[in-house]
């Protein structure tokens, strides 16, 4: 009991020691949307976190939940967050992430109707533009693997009609042209 207790305190302090470290490196946090994205009509927000001098945490998601003409639609939300590490200092210049990415999608074309998930993860590559003291444009590029499992069924959904389906993807899972604003 008296080892749990220690062990207890001992992240305690470690939690709120590195708490006061993390506040010493005048923290910036970004609020960013992805151009690439509104283009193909899906709405989406970001939120870029500075960890250190070098490194920083993306949270990106996006929405898309548009009917088309016809009844086609192909509606999903997507969740990607990344680790990123600056080769000159965070949020100015080339850097490299690693990011995951997660989303549940739902859509119809010609006659098949598609229900499912994806999961997985890649490495991306980007740079930093500097553009005021508050605003920056950024470009990435990420390349990596996604499992996808899914429900295919004909357009006119019938229960015993659908087929579950697997599989796996290796290529580009992330492309951007953001907007970002800093606090």
């Amino acid at each position: 009991m008296k080892s749990r207790r220690r062990l207890f305190y001992r992240i305690t302090i470690l939690c709120v020691l590195s708490f006061f470290v993390s506040q010493a490196h005048a923290q910036k946090i970004g609020l960013k949307t992805n151009a690439l994205y509104w283009a193909a009509i899906t709405p989406n927000i970001g939120l870029a976190i500075a960890m250190s001098t070098k490194t920083s945490l993306e949270l990106n998601g996006a929405y898309n939940p548009w009917t088309f003409s016809d009844d086609k639609k192909m509606r999903f939300w997507l969740v990607q967050p990344e680790v990123r590490y600056w080769f000159c200092e965070r949020f100015e210049g080339h850097f490299i992430g690693l990011h995951l990415h997660g989303a549940q999608y739902f859509g119809g074309f010609n006659q098949t109707r598609y229900d499912g998930y994806l999961a997985g993860g890649g490495f991306t590559y980007g740079y930093d533009w500097i553009l005021s003291s508050h605003w920056n444009l950024e470009a990435v590029i990420g390349i990596g693997y996604a499992h996808l499992w899914y429900d295919k069924s004909p357009r006119i959904y019938c229960e015993k009609c659908r087929i579950p389906e697997r599989r796996n993807y290796f290529g580009p899972t992330k492309i951007g042209l953001s907007l970002v604003y800093f606090f």
